[in-house]
């Protein structure tokens, strides 16, 4: 999409204006605004253009525009100038993860004024130990024990029935060869291997390995939302309370909210993902601002503001940038 440089200072004009006073941008504003001498005409030409590619719209009868979702992504990648203002010094205690999680959550929303989310450190997929139980001819318990003594019980229904004695051989064999792995290097590791082992020890490995990351699945979910209140106060969205209300079950669905942030997780550095434009923000009028964090190097969680897609873009990514580093540093120099 090649705009000229006229073009592109009266779209980025438009844009800011419109972030800061929420109200459609007439052509009379935007001279003014944008400090070029034009007459209204030609700034009548240069908005119908930008209008016809899609990046600006006129709302109902208004004589003024705002930016689309296609508009402000356009703004985001290439027009961003960000303002380095002074946030307020905070620090995050180096507590218990879920407390820095919790406060995390909180900084973000206290900082942006809308949402805060984070997506709680992935569980490490390592096992300890793992003990089978039998409980009845089909029924038998798998005890998984990660390294930090954290428990997990299963039941799992083999086509196979197993006396104690082979279930506690199996168990053996798999804490004396497979103890410490991640269930990813297990699972590879079975691949190569099963057919040199015994059958009963094959099938109850996988077995366990099923279940191992079933429960690692289970519990992924720690999402943690702070601010949801903020949103009453937004102008764009007081005024329309089904809009409200939808945003209020993004908050509730947390299988949703964490596929939102999870996107993110591949990438480096601060992302925004503005409603409308894709499916990954399922409301037109909701923004994501997120960023990964990490633990020693790894990364192994996300975080992020949640807002209306008229935010200040450039604070947002800041509050960001700056909350993910926090978080990092807190995690990180944790005490053993």
């Amino acid at each position: 999409m090649m705009l000229d440089d006229r073009a592109k200072l009266l779209l980025k004009t438009l844009v800011e204006r419109y972030i800061s006073d929420g109200q459609p941008v007439g052509s009379r504003t935007l001279s003014h605004a944008s400090g070029l001498e034009l007459s209204p005409a030609t700034i009548r030409n240069v908005m119908s253009d930008l209008e016809m590619l899609g990046l600006i719209t006129s709302p109902h009868t208004s004589a003024g525009r705002i930016p689309t979702a296609r508009g402000y992504r356009l703004f985001v990648d290439t027009m961003l100038t960000a303002q380095r203002e002074q946030l307020p010094t905070q620090s995050l205690a180096p507590d218990q993860p879920q407390k820095v999680i919790a406060n995390a959550a909180h900084l973000l929303s206290s900082l942006s004024q809308f949402v805060g989310v984070v997506l709680a450190p992935r569980r490490t997929s390592v096992f300890k130990q793992i003990e089978f139980l039998r409980l009845s001819d089909k029924r038998l318990l798998v005890i998984i024990v990660s390294p930090d003594g954290d428990v997990q019980n299963r039941v799992i229904f083999p086509d196979t029935e197993y006396s104690q004695s082979q279930l506690v051989e199996a168990a053996n064999y798999i804490n004396a060869h497979y103890a410490g792995l991640t269930i990813e290097q297990v699972r590879d590791r079975l691949q190569s291997e099963v057919e040199k082992l015994r059958g009963e020890i094959a099938s109850l490995m996988q077995a366990a390995m099923q279940a191992s990351s079933e429960v690692m699945t289970e519990s992924q979910d720690d999402v943690v939302v702070s601010g949801e209140r903020n949103l009453l106060a937004v102008t764009d969205f007081s005024s329309d309370m089904g809009q409200l209300r939808r945003a209020f079950d993004l908050f509730e669905q947390k299988a949703q909210l964490m596929r939102l942030l999870d996107v993110s997780s591949k990438a480096e550095g601060v992302r925004i993902f503005i409603g409308g434009e894709s499916q990954v923000v399922p409301f037109e009028e909701l923004s994501v601002v997120s960023a990964n964090y990490e633990v020693d190097g790894q990364v192994v969680g996300t975080l992020g503001v949640i807002g209306p897609t008229r935010m200040h873009y450039d604070r947002m990514i800041q509050i960001v940038d700056i909350t993910s580093r926090l978080v990092s540093n807190a995690l990180s120099h944790r005490k053993p």
